[in-house]
């Protein structure tokens, strides 16, 4: 935010100036030619050019990315649009998007020599987390919402992970994890509170790029708590552009969350560039989206203003109407993040910001499969 440039060969997590997110820039004066990707494997790895390892064999990996996009014909029938596609993210290692993030964030940390890690996690990322440092030979330190499902407990642990419950949301589990971490001693991977799963995530924008021919859909709609998989894959859209790799307009971006936590809508509504920190979160079955205050609440922002997007929220009712409608459409079973992006095209539809001519882009960022106790 304030300009600052930190060298990337030492440890940094967020700006100690304006104590805002530390960003990854790269030199893209030179060009990249994307025939670069044509013998490289599908994976998030092949856009290595713009990625921040420096030497591949840092790389901890488990096959993540280049995950499918999915035509939604009889969904897009009733919605009444041009196209209406959903890129499905839980065939990721450990079962969702936070596979990119926290594999970037890994394989940077060996990169600087790092090896003991903590995080707090509303299920996926902690699950990620765990997956990765094992494979690293790392030690994690993962803290939840009480509220958590056991899956993601259960999962943790048999990854090795030392995992701590607590009451409340999690900015609680991140106060209790701040609490324990005594002067810094793990490794803090708080969403965007260090800039390399931000990279991770933009991997997304990349793939979609790619996979649609590099001619991009009008509007994409994407489930928002902490919000790096927003600002990521706007970040991807405009790398891009610099390259040459996209000419089109990038897509108008849609921040999805609940009704009962929705900072980032209130601060839309007000047309504000920070959103507050929101009371009282309600327990919602999309766990991901129970976020009170997202430490990247100004890129969010950012992104949403910069791409004409928009906010929005649902509620856990309309969340549930809108897994089982494309359960019963097109057979897919969307987590319940999945489920609000779905209704929110519904919605938005109907007040007219997505027209009949568009062509839409849904992310179901994770498995339903994780969330069976939530229904």
């Amino acid at each position: 935010m304030c300009r600052e440039k930190y060298e990337i060969s030492m440890p940094h997590r967020f700006c100690q100036i304006c104590k805002q997110p530390l960003v990854a820039r790269y030199d893209l004066t030179k060009g990249i030619d994307k025939s670069v990707l044509n013998e490289r494997p599908l994976n998030m790895w092949r856009y290595k050019e713009v990625l921040p390892i420096l030497n591949d064999q840092n790389i901890v990996s488990l096959g993540e990315g280049m995950t499918p996009i999915i035509d939604l014909d009889s969904l897009n029938t009733q919605l009444g649009t041009r196209r209406l596609q959903v890129k499905d993210e839980a065939g990721n290692p450990t079962g969702s998007f936070k596979a990119r993030g926290l594999s970037m964030a890994v394989s940077k940390a060996k990169e600087l020599g790092i090896t003991e890690f903590c995080i707090p996690t509303a299920g996926n990322a902690g699950s990620a987390l765990s997956a990765y440092v094992s494979r690293m030979g790392g030690v994690s330190h993962v803290y939840m919402p009480e509220t958590t499902p056991s899956v993601f407990k259960i999962d943790c642990e048999i990854m090795g992970a030392q995992v701590t419950k607590v009451p409340g949301s999690i900015k609680d589990a991140g106060a209790a994890m701040v609490s324990e971490n005594i002067e810094g001693k793990w490794w803090d991977v708080t969403t965007l509170k260090e800039p390399f799963r931000l990279e991770g995530k933009k991997t997304m924008g990349y793939e979609i790029a790619e996979q649609m021919d590099w001619s991009l859909p009008d509007v994409i709609i994407y489930p928002t708590g902490g919000g790096t998989g927003l600002i990521g894959i706007w970040k991807a859209f405009l790398e891009m552009k610099e390259l040459g790799w996209i000419t089109k307009l990038p897509s108008r971006m849609v921040a999805v969350q609940t009704s009962g936590c929705n900072p980032i809508v209130k601060a839309f509504l007000k047309k504000s560039d920070h959103a507050p920190l929101f009371d009282n979160p309600a327990v919602t079955i999309a766990n991901g989206l129970r976020v009170p205050k997202a430490f990247g609440d100004r890129l969010i922002m950012t992104t949403i203003y910069e791409s004409e997007g928009y906010a929005i929220d649902v509620s856990d009712a309309e969340i549930r109407e809108g897994m089982a409608l494309c359960a019963q459409k097109e057979g897919l079973f969307l987590c319940p993040e999945g489920g609000a992006v779905l209704k929110a095209a519904f919605i938005l539809k109907e007040n007219g910001y997505i027209k009949s001519s568009d062509h839409v882009l849904l992310l179901n960022t994770g498995s339903a499969y994780k969330y069976i106790e939530n229904m």
